[in-house]
């Protein structure tokens, strides 16, 4: 089973963990809509009281991958439709940050991007999918937070924790393809940097279009409904 990355989980609290490892398991299609979840089972499995499982339960009802119920939840999961959805508002969270931050200077931003870039790199080369995820994730989050707008930071932020599970999800993917597709994957983060280094807007969209046309293609494999038979 996928796991949600140690850096990641450092500091979260249990209610944090609980909703991190519900969302893999609802993602990778384990707890199918219509499943009924128990506040009583779960807190057992993790020899807890029920408080950290109300608040497990009320993160995943804000993803909106669960329905809450008087005594538990019932999962509601993701289609394609909804991860595309997801993609979408990320797409355009994410071309505003860019163009906002090409305005400025970029070379501590790309400094800190090319980091994110080479921790992928290193992760890639001793197979690690997890980590993998974890500075992708964090190469985007980096953008969105230079842009200095705590309104759209909020909104990623918000989102964050469904992005990551998503990422981790296609992660797999795109590892399943092969060393030379991984190296593929680095290179667009690599056009991302360029792209706002020539403080061109229509070089910016275009890299972030193509940054998520690519993206939605590796969703369709990842969340097809066969992929996890």
């Amino acid at each position: 089973m996928l796991k949600f990355p140690s850096l990641w989980i450092k500091n979260a609290t249990l209610g944090d963990r609980i909703a991190n490892e519900l969302r893999l398991r609802i993602l990778e299609n384990e707890m199918k809509p219509g499943d009924v979840i128990s506040e009583n089972q779960i807190a057992g499995r993790y020899g807890t009281s029920r408080s950290p499982v109300r608040d497990a339960l009320k993160a995943l009802s804000l993803d909106g991958l669960i329905r809450l119920e008087r005594m538990g939840a019932v999962v509601q999961g993701m289609d394609l439709k909804d991860i595309q959805e997801l993609y979408d508002v990320r797409e355009m969270i994410e071309n505003f940050a860019q163009q906002r931050v090409s305005k400025k200077n970029v070379s501590v931003l790309v400094q800190k991007l090319q980091q994110s870039i080479d921790k992928m790199e290193l992760a890639a080369k001793y197979n690690d999918h997890s980590e993998f995820a974890y500075y992708d994730l964090l190469f985007h989050e980096t953008i969105v937070r230079h842009a200095d707008h705590k309104r759209i930071f909020n909104l990623w932020s918000s989102m964050k924790p469904l992005i990551m599970a998503v990422i981790l999800v296609t992660t797999e993917q795109v590892f399943s393809y092969g060393s030379d597709h991984v190296e593929w994957v680095i290179g667009k983060h690599r056009t991302i940097v360029r792209a706002m280094q020539s403080k061109d807007r229509a070089v910016i969209e275009k890299s972030v279009n193509q940054y998520f046309d690519d993206s939605r293609h590796t969703l369709t494999e990842s969340f097809r409904p066969d992929s996890s038979d």
